[in-house]
């Protein structure tokens, strides 16, 4: 039975651990993002106005994983935007990114949280037995 792909959130004290889960590892990426700005905002509300390309490369998947939701945190915090959809390419250790949204209407979006940044805490790019893949870490916010 093949796995939906999809994005979550694990508990973690007073940061918020996200995971992305996919057929491929570039889909898992894009779930763990998606789980990363649902920390945010309910991101069925969010308007794809504006595209942000994102490219990043790391030795491990792992590292690879760390360094695009710092990036995806540095493009929110810079452009004061939310994010509600994503694509990943990732070849070798380079990950080419694109992430769809708008800037934040605080009346609008009701932010929760700020994300600071991706951590090294449950840091995992796995697949499971059933093929699926996970991209999971927790968020300091």
């Amino acid at each position: 039975m093949a796995v939906e792909p999809h994005a979550e959130q694990f508990p973690h004290g007073a940061d918020i651990g996200v995971r992305g889960v996919g057929p491929t590892v570039a889909s898992a990426f894009e779930q763990a993002a998606l789980a990363l700005s649902s920390s945010v905002t309910d991101i069925g509300g969010v308007r794809a106005e504006q595209a942000i390309d994102i490219a990043c490369e790391a030795p491990t998947t792992s590292l690879l994983l760390f360094d695009w939701l710092n990036r995806v945190i540095y493009e929110m915090a810079l452009r004061h935007m939310v994010f509600g959809r994503f694509s990943v390419a990732i070849e070798g250790g380079r990950l080419h990114g694109r992430a769809w949204g708008e800037r934040v209407d605080p009346r609008r979006h009701a932010p929760a949280v700020e994300p600071k940044g991706a951590t090294f805490t449950a840091l995992a790019v796995e697949q499971r037995g059933d093929g699926t893949w996970i991209a999971q870490c927790v968020v300091d916010v």
